[in-house]
């Protein structure tokens, strides 16, 4: 995945050198065709594929829930989401790993249904591990994230398969920091950058969370009734606006934001002044089209931005370390799960000298997100596919028969 989603970037970038412009064909096209194929050819491959993973845990039966885990499925998540980036999308790929990982270990374990819901945790953390390089942050995002609880059964489960996607990903890449490693401080006179990080980064991933849930759910009136019936034609209407943030950037919004983030995160970034906001519009565009994707790369790439920016306004401020700081915040803010989003940062900069401002920032954000989005997005975004599916709402339970 990791091979292809740069592939599809470098294609991309090698596209736009001919000519920008060529962005308001291709990447309207793109959205258009990889929206049409995640409906019809690989349905449940839409998303992050997180909640895809929330909702499969929350079914019972085996059989209504294997389509959201199946092989054909995750195999359709990589295609559809290289296409995505193949055509400018403000995606990531690390969050898709997560259903992939579920998908393999619920393939590997369909001989122990007794076991399987185990098996989807243990495979989706092992897909944040492996994608990261964090297997600290694999084993906190499977206990808040995915399932909300620790369940000690499952704990020599999970840590055996973040052990192996560990081990692997050393042998295919080697022993790596994903964003490579920074000593950055944050002296205590220059604490009054955490507060500030945490309200705005948290108040900003909750607006992005409280768009995604509203569409996703159905909009009132007109504009409702136009994204249900016409599914493909909203895709391209959103790839549209992709490409106008991406020529009002000089093409910084479109990918990941990967480079950017490091880029701002290390002192050398040749950004756009309006990285940040645009790529928050670009990443809010991408993840209501209904595309494959994820949300991990992106919201750190925008909260890398915010970070920059606020960094502006305080002189003689380590510029990494409000960076750092700002990432923890809006991914906080995304995801309303604090430990993880501190935890991840930090490991994949073996920055540990910020725990404590991150810790902070964290949990600043997390209560300003509440404010704007009561709802954690994955679970939100989840329990519409366990109604559809069994028709009734998450936790639940399910009746096997008559009373």
């Amino acid at each position: 995945m990791a091979v292809l989603a740069d592939a599809a970037q470098a294609g991309f970038r090698a596209v736009l050198g001919i000519s920008p412009l060529v962005a308001l064909v291709l990447t309207p096209l793109g959205f258009g065709i990889a929206a049409l194929l995640a409906r019809t050819v690989f349905p449940n491959s839409q998303g992050s594929g997180i909640p895809q993973v929330i909702a499969a845990r929350d079914i019972e039966d085996a059989g209504l829930r294997h389509p959201l885990v199946s092989l054909r499925t995750a195999a359709g998540k990589i295609v559809v989401m290289s296409l995505g980036l193949l055509c400018g999308a403000s995606t990531g790929r690390e969050g898709p790993t997560v259903q992939v990982g579920a998908a393999l270990m619920a393939a590997a374990g369909r001989l122990a249904p007794e076991r399987q819901r185990g098996l989807l945790l243990a495979g989706g953390a092992a897909g944040v591990a492996a994608a990261f390089n964090t297997p600290l942050a694999g084993i906190v995002f499977g206990i808040e994230e995915l399932s909300r609880s620790y369940e000690a059964k499952t704990s020599s489960l999970i840590l055996g398969a973040i052990i192996a996607a560990g081990l692997t990903s050393l042998a295919l890449v080697g022993n790596y920091t994903y964003f490579g490693t920074t000593a950055d401080t944050l002296p205590l006179r220059a604490w009054a950058v955490v507060p500030l990080c945490g309200l705005l980064g948290g108040l900003a991933g909750g607006l992005f969370s409280r768009i995604v849930i509203a569409v996703s759910r159905g909009l009132p009136g007109l504009a409702g009734r136009f994204v249900s019936g016409q599914p493909v034609l909203f895709a391209a209407l959103c790839g549209l606006g992709v490409a106008l943030c991406g020529l009002a950037t000089d093409g910084h919004v479109y990918g990941t934001g990967y480079e950017q983030a490091k880029g701002l995160l290390h002192g050398h970034a040749d950004t756009h002044a309006w990285f940040g906001p645009l790529k928050f519009v670009a990443t809010t565009l991408s993840s209501i089209s209904g595309i494959p994707g994820g949300l991990f790369a992106p919201s750190l790439a925008v909260g890398a931005g915010l970070g920059a920016e606020i960094a502006r306004l305080f002189a003689d401020v380590p510029v990494g370390a409000v960076v750092l700081v700002g990432m923890v915040a809006y991914l906080t803010g995304v995801l309303q799960a604090p430990i993880t989003s501190f935890v991840i940062v930090a490991e994949m900069t073996e920055n540990h000298a910020l725990v404590i401002p991150l810790m902070v920032a964290a949990l600043i954000a997390d209560a300003a997100s509440k404010l704007v989005c009561p709802e954690g997005l994955y679970h939100a975004l989840a329990e519409p596919m366990v109604v559809r599916i069994t028709g009734r709402r998450a936790h639940e339970p399910e009746v096997s028969g008559p009373a």
